[in-house]
Formats: C-alpha cells, sequence, structure tokens
C-alpha cells in the first residue's frame, strides 16, 4: 500500500464514479481500476461496490476513507511543516470558524493567542460547520469553531457555551416595537429568513427543528447563502430571521428582541482532530477558560451558560 492508492481512492469516494476520479487525478481509468483493485487484494477486502450507480462503498470502505483522509491530511502537513522549519517559517496554527463567532469572542482569543504564542504563524478560515469536520481530518485546519454537534469519532467536540438566540426584526413592525423577549408563537405566519441553503445539515436546521418542537409554523420560508444576506434581508423588510445573539452587532438598522423559549439557544464547540497532542490545542482551550472566566460582557449578555472545555459533544 502507497500514499498514490490512498490518493486515489479517496478520490474515487469523493466522486463515487472512476470515469470522474480519473479526470480529477489526469490518468485514464483503467490504470486507475487497477491500483483500486490492487489495494483491495492486499487488505483482503472490498472498499468499493462497483455495480451501483454511483458506485458506494462498503462498511470496510468507508473505514478506509476515514483513516486515509487523517493519513493524507497527516502527510501534507508534515510537508508543509518541514519546509518551514528548512526556510526558517513560523508553525502554521489554521482554524476554522463560522461566521457568527467573529462577534462572540474569537477575535479576542487569536489576540490572546498571539501574545502568547508569537511564533504561530495563525490562519483563518471560514468554514460552515459541517465543512469544518472534513477539513479537520483532510489536514486543512487545525482547530475548528461551530454550531453543529456531530458524532464523527475522528474528531473531539466541546461545547463551549450555549448562545441565546434573537429575532431580527425589520423596524417600524408590530413586533419590532415590543421591547420584551419575543414568544417563539409570535413567529407562526410570519414569512422566516433561514441561513445556511446549503450544505446541510446546518444551523438552518437548528432553527427549523427548535421551531417545529415549538409546534410553530412560520408562513413563507426563504433561504440564503449566509448570515449577512438574512440581515440586509430583513433591514429591507423581506422577512424576519432568528440569529445568535452576539450577531447583532453586525447590523445596526434592524430590531432584536431575545427570543423567551428557554431552548432558543445554538452551541458553540470546539472542534479538533482526536489524538491530536498538539501543545498548541491545550493552549486554545486554557485562554477559552481565561476568558470565559473573566466573564466579560460579551459573554454574559449572549449566553445562557458557558461550559467551558472540559466536555465533549
Amino acid at each position: 500500500m502507497d500514499l498514490r492508492q490512498m490518493r486515489y481512492f479517496v478520490a474515487v469516494a469523493n466522486e463515487r464514479n472512476f470515469t470522474r476520479a480519473a479526470e480529477i487525478l489526469h490518468i485514464a481509468q483503467p490504470p486507475l481500476s487497477r491500483q483500486i483493485q490492487l489495494l483491495e487484494e492486499e487488505l483482503g477486502v472490498v472498499l468499493i461496490v462497483r455495480k451501483s450507480r454511483p458506485v458506494k462503498l462498503t462498511d470496510a470502505g468507508r473505514l478506509f476513507y476515514e483513516q486515509a483522509l487523517q493519513v493524507l491530511g497527516r502527510v501534507d502537513q508534515m510537508k508543509d511543516a518541514t519546509r518551514r522549519v528548512g526556510m526558517n517559517r513560523n508553525r502554521v496554527l489554521s482554524i476554522g470558524f463560522v461566521a457568527s463567532t467573529l462577534y462572540g469572542g474569537l477575535p479576542l482569543l487569536v489576540r490572546k493567542l498571539r501574545q502568547n504564542a508569537p511564533e504561530l504563524d495563525i490562519q483563518l478560515l471560514e468554514l460552515l460547520s459541517v465543512q469544518q469536520i472534513p477539513a479537520l481530518k483532510e489536514g486543512r485546519i487545525d482547530i475548528g469553531f461551530g454550531r453543529l454537534k456531530h458524532g464523527d469519532p475522528n474528531v473531539v467536540g466541546t461545547v463551549l457555551r450555549e448562545e441565546r438566540l434573537v429575532a431580527a426584526l425589520p423596524r417600524d413592525t408590530p413586533l419590532a416595537r415590543d421591547p420584551l423577549p419575543l414568544p417563539l408563537a409570535a413567529l407562526a405566519g410570519q414569512k422566516l429568513i433561514i441561513y445556511p441553503k446549503e450544505p446541510r445539515p446546518s444551523y438552518a436546521d437548528q432553527v427549523m427543528s427548535l421551531l417545529q418542537n415549538a409546534d410553530v409554523r412560520p408562513g413563507d420560508v426563504l433561504e440564503v447563502r449566509e448570515i449577512q444576506t438574512a440581515l440586509g434581508l430583513v433591514a429591507a423588510e423581506s422577512g424576519i430571521c432568528l440569529i445568535p445573539s452576539s450577531a447583532r452587532q453586525m447590523r445596526s438598522d434592524v430590531q432584536y428582541r431575545v427570543i423567551e423559549n428557554p431552548e432558543a439557544t445554538s452551541p458553540v464547540i470546539l472542534n479538533h482532530r482526536a489524538g491530536d497532542t498538539s501543545r498548541y490545542i491545550d493552549l486554545v482551550k486554557q485562554l477559552i477558560r481565561d476568558m470565559y472566566a473573566e466573564n466579560p460582557d460579551w459573554l454574559s449578555a449572549n449566553n445562557v451558560r458557558a461550559l467551558g472545555t472540559g466536555h465533549g459533544t
């Protein structure tokens, strides 16, 4: 087994099609099929069900796919780290984040991280929650801050806090004039704007589940790609959007009301690879604990509770 065979297999698994995988790899299909066959012979198991369209992975194939992603990601990291050491360049820490976390402590954390580890080259990459898990396993990021719980055993997820949800409302509308917390029932029949449109599952599904569990049926539901678009449409009086409380800072031309329901929260989750023993992971966790211990205004104003970094999801 070699890295080339792993890359070939991952390409087929991603595309679910030998022809497309061969095109991406810039090789002919017969040698690609042969390499996968040799891999299966070496392992003694079938990895791909070829008769289905698109092709499917067997249980063994899915396991091998998960492990291959980690191996290839670590190899790429090793190459990059070796080059950087050879060129006297800094250690890279890549952080994935959902946009709303920019308004709830992430900038402060990054500043503290730079102060405590000046040798780090910190790279920030905006990724949706569901995109962060494969990015971690592939080695494209080292840490992720998302809002979607997962059950992937290869990624450790720690709920940092439960953030209140607020309704973003067009100004000069009846619902916007009342400063009291807004009951979920008030959203019945209202035009709702949710984000992100894709990929799913996502924060949009959290919002829809919240309404469904409360037996609240909105009117029309408009799906958009990002929170900035959603709030812009609210300002244009095109509907109502539920957002994490800290994201209220994004626009001042709409009215915000805290949702009254105690279940109306969205978690902020720290994700990293299982088994990652980097001291920078521990440093990030310690800095978060220190930040929460100071109980800054943004924490007490926006969150039901801060759970810290001692519990996994």
